[in-house]
């Protein structure tokens, strides 16, 4: 799981949630600081396991590049967003479906999209549905289909076997504590992964753990749609991604047609692990799509 540095709210960033036809979603938002805010929207989505704290090091920066609204939030059922007893509403595609509803919440202007890891997978789902105004989509250390193989697919299986059995309270106890006391985390980030851990929706980790495993390849689709729609698109990932192969996702990029972005010295949250360069990164992008798809036009 990403592991905020910190998690006093920058500057001009407030905790908040967002209303939608499909629920209420919490979320942290950034809102530019002085001057004028011409800049469209950003949704930004986390992995599994993740939370809108793992943006909290970028929201600042991208919102004082003049952005109307920077959004991280908390996907359905993870952390401080409401779950529910339906396993359908955590599959990719309902997932999908949910962030759609967000990106027409922040309208009218199309957003720029942004899907960390799992994000990625559920993210993807929601642009090829083709209900998503967008002017731009970054899939953020995702990969072309789900985990089949490694020491995270491997976790996510024994996550997903292990709820039934243990219950998220002693899973916590039993492994996940002592190991974030092991790597020597302040108290107060010991507190939240905490938190952030035993809020999550069992039944929502137990079913995204599957569709993170069995996610289907969807480039050659993806890829297609956005050149129908003209639609750009970013990879960008760590250099030491040790989630998905950082040659994996540069093929993905090259299928996609799409600018490649391999940020020094991350692994596989370059949010949290370089914020400046990747906020700096995804401006760019951004600020680049605007020009080819200008702000208030239709997607």
């Amino acid at each position: 799981m990403s592991t905020p540095r910190f998690l006093t709210l920058p500057p001009n960033v407030r905790r908040t949630y967002v209303e939608t036809s499909r629920g209420r979603f919490a979320a942290l938002e950034g809102m530019p600081g002085s001057g004028v805010a011409e800049h469209c929207p950003a949704l930004l989505v986390p992995g599994y396991t993740g939370s809108k704290e793992d943006f909290l090091a970028v929201l600042q920066t991208l919102a004082n590049a003049g952005r109307r609204r920077v959004v991280a939030v908390d996907m359905r059922g993870q952390y401080e967003s409401p779950g529910c007893d339906d396993p359908s509403l955590y599959s990719r595609a309902a997932l999908g479906e949910d962030i759609a509803a967000l990106a027409e919440a922040l309208g009218p202007d199309p957003v720029h999209l942004v899907g960390h890891s799992f994000g990625g997978l559920v993210t993807r789902e929601a642009v090829l549905a083709g209900r998503v105004p967008l002017t731009s989509y970054t899939l953020m250390s995702s990969g072309p289909a789900g985990l089949q193989d490694g020491p995270s697919a491997a976790k996510a299986r024994a996550l997903m076997e292990a709820i039934p059995q243990l219950g998220m309270d002693r899973i916590w106890s039993l492994t996940l504590e002592p190991d974030a006391r092991s790597r020597g985390l302040a108290p107060e980030i010991v507190d939240f992964l905490k938190a952030r851990t035993l809020g999550n929706c069992e039944l929502g980790l137990r079913t995204m753990a599957a569709e993170l495993l069995s996610a289907p390849d969807r480039v050659d689709e993806l890829a297609k749609q956005a050149e129908e729609d003209g639609l750009p698109i970013l990879v960008l990932y760590g250099e030491d991604d040790d989630v998905w192969d950082p040659r994996e996702q540069a093929a993905m990029a090259e299928r996609l047609d799409a600018a490649k972005v391999v940020i020094p010295g991350a692994a596989h949250s370059p949010a949290v692990e370089a914020p400046e360069t990747t906020a700096g990164a995804l401006t760019d992008f951004w600020n680049a799509a605007e020009r080819r798809r200008r702000c208030g036009s239709p997607s």
